[in-house]
């Protein structure tokens, strides 16, 4: 297998939000394990609001990435969101992840548009399904009614986070969950990279470093089919 990573763009929630988040998440783990539900907890480090999933992506394209993405938000302001109720994909009934919601997410959901065209420039798949910014707080082993669990606690408000930058982050699953590594920050203010060898580097981002045994991207980073999203 030719040298990669598992890509996505995002943007990290605030340590208030985190920790009320986390603080929430206790409760309901307590409230799973009393009814036999068995949840695998995020832990509160690796909260975030994924803007665009890339997955497996070659080492060479990395750059042509980041210079893509500095382009697409450059100029962009800072910009404040609120992490805000529970909800379940595909639903409460049939859970497969648990998520808490992102209120005032406009400026989110511009970002990821503006991103979205960017890496589908470079090669990427277009995301066909609307975008719904959230924060995975939990994956269910086995898809399972989670209402009774969540419902209590589903009205939450849980923190304002503002962001001048987006992340991009390395992703790699280990038995004990997913490991989150900063590849690259890009602030709003940077100014757009100009590459240095703008044909060759395109010509690699297009192959994306495809490897010889293609690694399974049919889920993203936060658990759920890739091309579908949240509900409630």
């Amino acid at each position: 297998m030719r040298p990669g990573k598992r890509l996505f763009v995002g943007v990290r929630i605030s340590v208030a939000a985190s920790n009320a988040l986390a603080g929430c998440a206790e409760t309901l783990a307590r409230r799973a394990r009393d009814a036999g539900v068995d949840l695998r907890w995020v832990a509160p480090i690796n909260y975030h609001a994924t803007l665009a999933f890339l997955g497996w992506t070659g080492v060479e394209a990395i750059g042509p990435v980041c210079d893509a993405l500095a382009a697409a938000i450059a100029g962009e302001a800072r910009t404040t969101f609120r992490t805000t109720r529970l909800g379940a994909f595909p639903s409460l009934d049939h859970a497969s992840v648990l998520w808490a919601g992102i209120e005032d997410g406009a400026a989110l959901t511009r970002l990821a548009r503006s991103i979205g065209a960017a890496m589908a420039g470079l090669g990427f798949p277009v995301e066909r399904s609307p975008f719904h910014p959230h924060v995975t707080i939990a994956r269910v082993r086995t898809p399972r009614a989670i209402r009774e669990i969540v419902l209590p606690m589903a009205e939450q408000m849980f923190g304002d986070t503002r962001i001048d930058a987006v992340t991009l982050f390395e992703s790699e699953t280990k038995s004990s969950g997913s490991v989150y590594r900063e590849v690259q920050k890009i602030a709003f203010d940077r100014a757009i990279r100009t590459p240095s060898e703008p044909s060759k580097r395109q010509t690699d981002a297009l192959e994306r470093g495809t490897p010889d045994r293609e690694p399974d991207d049919s889920l993203t980073d936060d658990g759920w089919p890739r091309g579908q999203g949240p509900t409630e």
